[in-house]
């Protein structure tokens, strides 16, 4: 039973960190386009992304050549802590 509980939770998270990497990965997209700011899409974009990014610039300076790297930083991690917390379940 315990076992069945876990394996939803954790299927559960996998699947919030896939969709969000994909949030970043699009708002990464999108900031090259130059968009418009008013524009709902964007402002959730922005607001979904941009407090990760600030944690993670607070820590390490990400922008290089005038790219920002913190869409980068933030995917390696999420995928760092998805593969772990699947190996670390599923053996």
């Amino acid at each position: 039973m315990i076992n069945a509980f876990i394996y939803a939770l954790v299927n559960v998270i996998h699947t919030v960190i896939t969709i969000y990497i994909w949030v970043v990965i699009i708002a990464a997209l999108v900031s090259w386009v130059r968009p418009d700011p008013y524009n709902p899409i964007v402002q959730t974009l922005y607001r979904l992304t941009e407090p990760v990014y600030a944690w993670i610039r607070r820590y390490i300076p990400t922008v290089v050549g005038g790219i920002d790297l913190a869409p980068i930083i933030v995917i390696l991690g999420l995928q760092f802590i998805d593969i772990f917390m699947m190996r670390l379940v599923f053996g």
